[in-house]
């Protein structure tokens, strides 16, 4: 029996959800250890308790989750204006160094995907299912390709199949950023930078540079927000690129971006940086417990256990990635353990995972504004337009018929 729940309610369920989450960290030592979420803990708990509703008691709750949008835009634009260029032109090596990393990444999900759909005597295009276009790519490019093979190549269930292992992703890439990012830190003793210690990210004021938190500081940052996304939607709405589709949130993320450097510029005005963190990290945590506690986990149950083995190997895969080689080439100090903990989001489920990820270490253990400048801007936006050519790439290969 189905059940709607209003808007309202849908927010206060995912902020009982994140208290959720903190309550049930707070007493589990396993999960204080291995940094967990608390969107993701909480989130899981919950949709784990729905799932055995339905089954048990064909109870389904139907929650309204139209400000998951709006949340998502919000959160990118505060990526976006916490984002400045001459930071970023520093680590333009490394930014480059992981975007390697990251496309050998998705070469290899599509060739372990295929290889494995053979070995399972699976059609092909289930490997590409199982691989970057739904791990990397998440639920929309997923239902894309999906809908594509389903109509192309006559593959039954390829949109269920896609949506499943899109959320299988998500589930795991919230498990496993944190343990991977622990163990690098335990194992090699690590510790944030001393020029970090006083930063909470990219765009930053200095400790004695910040305003406290007031009504004033509060509505110049809801202004600058909301001028990103609103700007952002219109040139979604309005902008044409040949041959490339960007999403309303890359428009909002670089609306932010130039909009904190133009501000910036002859140090006219300073973006209160810990307020507009505040700001993000409210609605990524809001918008990843509303994803999280609405998942239909029942789904994952009834994937076959063929498609089950493909995406526990693509699991395997990017952990060994991320440890073995993003790490290592991203100069195995820190700032390289909690882009790794990023890694494990946006390559097995989506960048708002990334971000929780490496919020989660870094609460426990420190500062990391490199981070959290290179990772959304590959999760965000070039990991999509790559995925893209990847996956066409693989399609042109002779036995796919495209």
């Amino acid at each position: 029996m189905p059940v709607e729940i209003p808007l309202a309610l849908t927010t206060v369920a995912a902020i009982l959800v994140l208290l959720t989450g903190r309550a049930l960290i707070s007493r589990v030592s396993l999960l204080q250890t291995y940094s967990f979420p608390e969107p993701v803990v909480g989130g899981l708990a919950v949709a784990v308790l729905l799932t055995l509703a339905r089954v048990g008691g064909d109870l389904e709750l139907q929650f309204d989750t139209r400000a998951q949008t709006p949340l998502l835009l919000v959160f990118f634009s505060t990526i976006g204006l916490g984002a400045d260029l001459r930071t970023l032109a520093r680590g333009g090596r490394k930014l480059l160094i992981l975007f390697a990393a990251v496309i050998l990444a998705l070469l290899l999900q599509n060739a372990l995907g295929i290889a494995a759909a053979h070995a399972l005597d699976l059609h092909p295009l289930m490997g590409i299912l199982g691989g970057s276009a739904t791990l990397s790519g998440g639920h929309g490019t997923g239902a894309a390709y999906g809908k594509l093979f389903g109509e192309v190549n006559n593959l039954q269930g390829a949109v269920e199949v896609a949506m499943a292992c899109a959320t299988f992703g998500l589930v795991l890439g919230g498990m496993l950023g944190g343990p991977v990012a622990q163990w690098l830190i335990r194992r090699h003793r690590l510790q944030p930078s001393a020029g970090a210690a006083g930063d909470l990210g990219p765009g930053s004021l200095a400790t004695d540079e910040r305003r406290p938190l007031s009504p004033g500081s509060l509505l110049e940052s809801v202004l600058l927000l909301m001028a990103c996304l609103g700007l952002g939607t219109l040139l979604a709405e309005h902008v044409t690129l040949p041959g490339l589709t960007l999403p309303t949130f890359v428009w909002c993320l670089l609306t932010g971006i130039l909009l904190r450097n133009a501000l910036g510029v002859g140090d006219r005005y300073q973006v209160d940086g810990p307020t507009v963190e505040l700001i993000g990290t409210v609605c990524l945590s809001l918008f990843l417990a509303m994803a999280l506690m609405t998942l239909r986990l029942w789904e994952l149950v009834s994937l076959a256990l063929p498609i089950l083995v493909i995406l526990s190997l693509q699991a395997l895969l990017v952990v060994t990635l991320a440890i073995n080689l993003t790490f290592r080439i991203m100069g195995g100090d820190y700032d390289a353990a909690v882009i790794a903990a990023g890694q494990c989001g946006f390559q097995l489920g989506a960048t708002p995972t990334a971000i929780a990820n490496m919020q989660a270490i870094t609460s426990r253990y420190g500062p990391s504004p490199l981070a959290f400048l290179l990772v959304p801007v590959i999760g965000a936006f070039l990991i999509d337009l790559t995925n893209a050519l990847v996956i066409q790439g693989y399609l042109a290969l002779p036995w796919f018929g495209f």
